[in-house]
């Protein structure tokens, strides 16, 4: 297998065996961005020099046997969002003033002190309001198994990069589904912690930083890196001694575990019938091991998905409105107009929309009480074309796809998409179809490891795309 193929855990294993060393690595993760970055354009701030570097601090490291932490030489990106010092943080939009950030953002800080090679930053849409890579700043990044469709979003380059073998670990961020759209679009695994599990900067209600990986294995490496604490976060959860190598370690008991089967979010659109087909074979395959699995009901609702849509508009429409002329004129059209729409809302209107946030919070934690996990689709459709802003290109109705992902943002469960098979995209390609596990607020040890039982009942995969 190449090295820009292999998994942090067979990188750190060759590293300390002394088959080959991280610079080797590096300039083989460099080599197949240079392939694809032309086809899917995931990246922001590539410095190959800059990366090499490092690797070579790694590689002098490892010489004398002394790694600095548990990913020292390991290639790794980080989402345009996620500050990393001395770079400017445009949040995939020209309306930003490019600033330095004058420090690392909690996550870029644990992977630069686990000595992990910073390769590149990675591309997301305008605030990352949108499930693709349309972006005024960086260029409309795309899906490599079908570049005329979309990665999803808002960490869209870290799905792409991810599924196009850019190296084996990518930091994302998530309120509604911008970790889970992109790893289920792109076939990848990507984790959306439990609220405040990874310590973020700055913190805001539902929003998450986690991995996007092609293995559950490498999800739970960087999770041991990524979860260590840091004051900066004021909704951080305290300090636990969490043993992440559980997941890679020891095989989860199925028998008994309650599953519910959620097949129709409530709300949005409606869902694909191969998507529906898989999500069922996954609860088939965890019935056959033990499990009890029950059809779950929808818990959410129009009127609650309108609520979030008209909450988040309100908030979008001031950040806007407090942009000089010449930086609105910067912002996406489609999000000027979705933001403009809320310019009619009373205060009346703005709190009952700010209410279904917790509403939200407590219809998603009642409907999981019977239950250990639930299996759901992670997107109730298959990726939009590339330049489209959202499933329904449609910006009064460009949340109805994250019926089924944002309910554990508001909830602040964990939730993991892993790759569940494939539907055939009519073009002599496929798509990657993912499936959601969920788990209980603080269980994020529990779904990864559900996410690695089902990697060993799936069965044999697609190979990855190639350029």
């Amino acid at each position: 297998m190449a090295l820009h193929e292999l998994s942090a855990h067979d990188l750190i294993a060759g590293y300390k065996s002394g088959e080959f060393s991280p610079v080797e690595a590096t300039q083989a993760v460099l080599a197949q961005i240079d392939r694809w970055e032309p086809h899917i354009a995931a990246t922001y701030l590539l410095r190959p020099e800059a990366a090499l570097e490092q690797a070579r601090a790694s590689e002098a490291r490892w010489l004398k046997g002394q790694p600095c932490g548990a990913l020292d030489g390991v290639p790794v990106t980080i989402k345009d969002n996620i500050a990393t010092q001395g770079d400017p943080v445009p949040l995939g939009t020209k309306a930003t003033t490019l600033t330095p950030a004058p420090a690392d953002a909690p996550p870029a800080a644990r992977v630069r002190e686990a000595g992990a090679v910073i390769v590149s930053k990675t591309t997301m849409p305008d605030y990352g309001m949108l499930s693709s890579g349309l972006s005024t700043f960086h260029a409309i990044s795309r899906n490599p198994w079908d570049t005329t469709r979309t990665p999803g979003g808002s960490s869209a380059g870290a799905g792409a990069a991810a599924a196009a073998g850019y190296g084996p670990l990518h930091l994302g961020t998530d309120i509604g589904g911008s970790i889970r759209l992109p790893a289920g679009w792109c076939g990848t695994v990507g984790l959306k912690p439990s609220l405040g599990r990874v310590p973020i900067d700055p913190p805001y209600m539902g929003r998450a930083a986690g991995p996007i990986t092609r293995t559950t294995a490498d999800a739970a490496l960087l999770m041991q890196v990524l979860s260590r604490p840091d004051p900066r976060d004021s909704m951080a959860l305290p300090p636990q001694a969490i043993d992440w190598s559980l997941v890679w370690r020891q095989d989860k008991p199925l028998k008994g575990l309650r599953i519910g089967l959620h097949l129709d979010a409530g709300c949005g659109l409606p869902v694909d019938a191969a998507i529906r087909t898989a999500v069922e074979h996954a609860g088939h395959l965890f019935e056959a091991h033990g499990a009890v699995v029950t059809v779950m009901a929808p818990f959410m609702t129009p009127e609650l998905l309108a609520g979030l849509d008209h909450f988040w508009r309100m908030r979008s429409m001031l950040d806007i409105d407090a942009l000089t002329a010449e930086a609105r004129d910067g912002v996406l059209p489609v999000i000027r107009e979705w933001a403009d729409s809320a310019r009619g809302m009373s205060g009346p209107d703005v709190f009952r929309a700010f209410s279904a946030t917790h509403a939200t919070r407590v219809a998603t934690q009642m409907a999981l009480q019977p239950f250990d996990y639930v299996l759901s689709p992670t997107s109730p459709v298959g990726p939009a074309l590339f330049d489209w802003a959202s499933p329904t290109n449609d910006p009064l109705r460009g949340l109805e796809h994250i019926g089924f992902t944002v309910p554990y943002n508001m909830g602040e469960q964990p939730a993991v998409s892993v790759n569940g098979g494939y539907a055939d995209a009519g073009n002599g390609k496929l798509w990657p179809i993912g499936l959601q596990i969920a788990g209980q607020r603080f269980d994020d040890l529990g779904v990864l490891q559900m996410a690695r039982a089902f990697e060993q009942l799936r069965g044999p995969q697609q190979a990855w795309p190639s350029p």
